[in-house]
């Protein structure tokens, strides 16, 4: 399976990561462990929301429209 996942900073609510994996597990623990220099500076983070995708493919074109902009209005209004 293939994770498509989004992020918040605890202490930072502010700071959100969208992220595409397929180990969703060992992911957030790299994010909180510090070991992903884009989201080391704002630990901890909490899990807000994931997909799973069968297909690869599927996933990295959800990921890339969660970042654009209808994707982050999709957000704002039901996912945050």
């Amino acid at each position: 399976m293939y994770y498509v996942y989004l992020i918040r900073s605890i202490n930072h609510p502010d700071q959100k990561y969208i992220g595409c994996t397929e180990n969703l597990e060992k992911r957030l623990s790299n994010h909180n462990c510090g070991t992903t220099p884009h989201t080391a500076k704002y630990m901890p983070w909490e899990l807000v929301f994931y997909a799973a995708f069968a297909e690869k493919d599927k996933a990295v074109s959800f990921e890339k429209y969660l970042k654009s902009g209808s994707g982050r209005e999709f957000r704002k209004r039901y996912l945050l």
